[in-house]
């Protein structure tokens, strides 16, 4: 098991990711850095295993489906993810660290937002994005993480080993924060500089469509951890486009005694079910989601216990 795992997603980086390994490899000389190879059609792989990085490979496209290769197969007491393309300094990655090993932190992250990113990130539509996303998700989840969409955190080896990845691509970061947040695990914020893209390195992350998805899992993800919430908000307009629409159906019927349009009165009545469909399915969901919240915990003790397994075994192989 290492002390710290550096890791690092790559795909075409041969730019930046020589200096990152190096970077990373002077701030924290004891940490083994992993270079997770994403089908790049340069010389990324070449270079950062010139560079002292161990160099793994990961053919199915995609920032989550790196990151779900990377998780199952590293074992260490600390896992400090970056990127590839010099955006995020590695002289923040000690503090981070010692968060984890010291602190009890489950995730540390790294917070662009409350420093530099606004001016060194040249993309309106970027900032105005991560906003969004910040304050949808802390006000869904009664959070207070700084940065959703920040590439650059620390996490535990408990993390680590019992987050289900699911997303495939950028949409994974929204994913760990909200995985957390709904875990009640310990999340950490340590403020860092950004600095943009070095000239001649073009960002993967396409605005419009990574964005959409982004928005998308939220919701997915809202309704799958907080699924009273959700259905409750839907059966609550359901509701009120059913009252809406009957009050001069029955202002009407006071009036004249008739009912000329009864299409709508159908109408209503059917919303008026589906609102009612609605809660009771809210109900049943939230019950099977507070179920998984138990196994989950549950199944921290028992990733506890094999951590602390692990360390026993390497503390008796280092005596041998």
């Amino acid at each position: 098991m290492d002390k710290i795992a550096v890791l690092i997603p790559c795909y075409n980086e041969e730019k930046t990711v020589a200096k990152v390994v190096r970077d990373f490899r002077t701030v924290l000389p004891e940490a083994v850095v992993y270079v997770y190879d994403n089908n790049s059609s340069d010389r990324t792989a070449e270079l950062a295993r010139e560079a002292g990085a161990v160099v793994r490979h990961e053919y199915q496209q995609g920032k989550g489906n790196v990151i779900r290769r990377m998780f199952r197969e590293v074992d260490a007491e600390v896992y400090l993810m970056t990127d590839g393309d010099d955006t995020y300094p590695a002289e923040f990655a000690r503090e981070m660290a010692d968060k984890v090993l010291y602190h009890q932190a489950d995730m540390v992250v790294g917070d662009r937002l409350s420093s530099t990113y606004f001016t060194e990130n040249k993309r309106p539509f970027h900032n105005f994005g991560n906003t969004l996303v910040r304050s949808t998700i802390n006000r869904l989840f009664h959070t207070e993480i700084k940065d959703i969409m920040t590439g650059y955190r620390a996490f535990s080896y408990q993390f680590v080993k019992t987050f289900p990845v699911l997303s495939k691509g950028f949409e994974i970061e929204t994913e760990m924060t909200i995985h957390a947040a709904d875990k009640n695990m310990q999340v950490e914020n340590v403020v860092i500089e950004y600095r943009d893209r070095p000239e001649g390195s073009e960002s993967k992350l396409n605005t419009y469509s990574d964005g959409a998805k982004v928005l998308m899992s939220i919701a997915k993800l809202y309704r799958n951890y907080k699924p009273m919430n959700f259905f409750g908000l839907l059966a609550l307009v359901l509701a009120v486009i059913s009252i809406v629409f009957f009050i001069p159906v029955l202002v009407e019927y006071l009036e004249t005694g008739l009912v000329p349009k009864f299409p709508t009165l159908i109408v209503c009545g059917f919303a008026l079910i589906a609102a009612l469909q609605s809660v009771f399915a809210g109900l049943i969901l939230s019950a099977g989601a507070q179920r998984n919240r138990q196994d989950f915990e549950m199944n921290l003790i028992r990733t506890r216990m094999q951590y602390e397994e692990l360390l026993k075994n390497e503390g008796q192989d280092s005596d041998d």
